[in-house]
């Protein structure tokens, strides 16, 4: 199970920082994502890290701007947000998958609740 949390409102410039817990073990092989979905958009692609190495992988849109990281001993997978702007505007979704590496949701099998995060301009 994943949980996540640290979603919130704040203007645009600030920044928020993202946690997602997971109750099991997760595999120095595996890849833990966020997503992202806004009303009336399909489910995107924010970040990635495999787990193991600590590899990682931003979308275009949130690259310089957000960072994944891992705390290995706590299971938890953060994204610090820095410099939101209003179209950050989302659900976060943080997930779990058995590849080391993908940006596609399919690939990824347990999610979390989902946090969400709104930026006012």
């Amino acid at each position: 199970q994943l949980q996540a949390s640290g979603g919130g409102l704040v203007q645009a410039g600030g920044s928020l920082r993202l946690s997602c817990a997971a109750s099991g073990r997760i595999f120095s092989s595996h890849a833990m994502g966020w997503f992202r979905q806004a009303p009336g958009k399909e489910r995107e692609f924010v970040a990635t890290i495999k787990w193991g190495v600590g590899s990682r992988y931003y979308a275009d849109p949130v690259k310089g701007r957000f960072t994944i990281s891992r705390d290995n001993a706590k299971n938890t997978v953060y994204l610090q947000m820095n410099s939101l702007k209003p179209e950050d505007t989302a659900v976060y979704y943080c997930a779990h998958s058995r590849l080391s590496y993908s940006v596609s949701s399919w690939d990824y099998n347990s999610w979390g609740q989902g946090t969400q995060v709104t930026v006012s301009s």
